[in-house]
């Protein structure tokens, strides 16, 4: 009896379910290195994960690849975790990973969030101990690897910006051992000898094995030590070291480094003269308004009628002296009739009236005579009538 074909889907559907029956092949974890590595416009990564001897195809979809903290790339040797599964057109089986990290991360990662904790406890990452970038420098420092195309990037942009100024590049390498000291020692000698105005810490992007030198506790503290401002570029913007925490400034790129340590002259020039015309529209404005002001004031009383005010004080002048006066006589008037009334008064009470009705005085020795007791015969006397005075003796 003929045995019955099947077909090639069928064949690969039949091994598809024999191996996603495995419960071995559903949560793998396998460790190689990777090559052929491509980032699809959609977020998905195809790559091949290869030994010394044996190659496995792998794919990480976009939702997967969100969750990486760093950039996976040929050469880079991982450890991959997944599903193994078959692609029924291709008749291939390859690994759907669901995590990702480079071989021996978890260790490094560990180590950099312990450092890390130390010196935010520290205050190496305070924000009041961050120093200002100069808004014109004249000379930029840069520590990078004098290779590459950091340096080139960083010349480029900054020229573009401003062609006076000066860059000085100041060669270390970038990752490997021994790098840290390198680029602490390079700090501390820019620093000594005031060669730059800004510096600009940078590198490309890596995984967290190259970016390791960034993280090292000798680099922290030589960069919060430093007396000029720097400026951390390293890696790509995703990725995050500690030197990017203790710089006072970070940049994503080392091109965007360069855009923040160089002032675009340019863009200056064309904001100065936004400057100077709104200024100028903002005087002539200013003037116009003030001559208005002074147009107003001209017209005004105190101008065309500058006398105006001393006349209307003469004439409140002349009414307070006029009710002065009215007030002096009303009181003077008053004081008159009483005088006249006290007057008469004292008239009707005037010995000198009574002289008048045919009465006279008697004075002795220049007193007047009230009793016959004062005088004594042949005593000389004066008799004073109304009209007159007469002497006699008492005989």
């Amino acid at each position: 009896m003929k045995p019955n074909p099947i077909t090639v889907t069928e064949l690969n559907r039949y091994m598809k379910e024999k191996v996603a029956s495995d419960e071995f092949l559903n949560n793998v974890l396998v460790k190689g290195e990777i090559s052929n590595f491509k980032l699809h416009y959609t977020g998905h990564m195809y790559f091949t994960l290869k030994d010394e001897t044996s190659i496995i195809k792998c794919i990480m979809f976009k939702s997967q690849a969100a969750t990486l903290n760093f950039t996976p790339k040929d050469g880079t040797k991982v450890l991959v975790f997944g599903t193994v599964s078959v692609f029924e057109r291709d008749g291939v089986y390859q690994i759907y990973a669901k995590a990702m990290q480079g071989e021996g991360m978890g260790t490094l990662y560990t180590a950099y969030k312990e450092l890390k904790a130390k010196l935010e406890k520290e205050g190496l990452f305070d924000l009041t101990h961050k120093k200002k970038i100069p808004m014109m420098p004249k000379i930029i420092g840069v520590l990078t690897s004098k290779t590459g195309s950091v340096i080139r990037d960083i010349i480029n942009v900054s020229t573009r910006r401003n062609p006076n100024v000066y860059i000085r590049l100041f060669p270390v390498p970038v990752q490997g051992e021994g790098a840290a000291e390198e680029i602490a020692n390079a700090i501390s000698i820019m620093n000594k000898n005031k060669l730059a105005d800004v510096l600009i810490l940078a590198r490309g992007g890596g995984s967290l094995e190259d970016l390791w030198p960034f993280n090292e506790e000798i680099v922290a503290r030589a960069i919060y030590s430093s007396e000029i401002p720097i400026i951390s570029a390293v890696g790509h913007e995703t990725d995050f070291t500690i030197a990017d925490f203790v710089a006072d400034l970070r940049a994503p790129t080392p091109s965007a480094a360069a855009e923040l340590a160089v002032t675009d002259v340019f863009e200056l020039k064309q904001k100065i003269e936004v400057y100077k015309n709104r200024y100028k529209t903002l005087l002539k404005k200013k003037i116009e308004f003030m001559c208005l002001r002074y147009e107003k004031c001209m017209k005004s009383r105190a101008f065309t009628m500058p006398k105006q005010r001393i006349n209307d004080n003469y004439v409140l002048i002349d009414k307070n002296i006029k009710d002065m006066i009215n007030s002096i006589n009303i009181k003077v008037n008053k004081a008159k009739v009483m005088a006249g009334k006290t007057i008469t008064k004292l008239d009707t009470l005037s010995p000198l009236k009574t002289l008048t009705r045919g009465y006279c005085l008697t004075k002795y020795d220049g007193s007047i005579v009230k009793s016959v007791e004062q005088l004594k015969k042949d005593s000389i006397v004066n008799l004073v009538f109304h009209d007159g005075s007469k002497e006699a003796q008492i005989l």
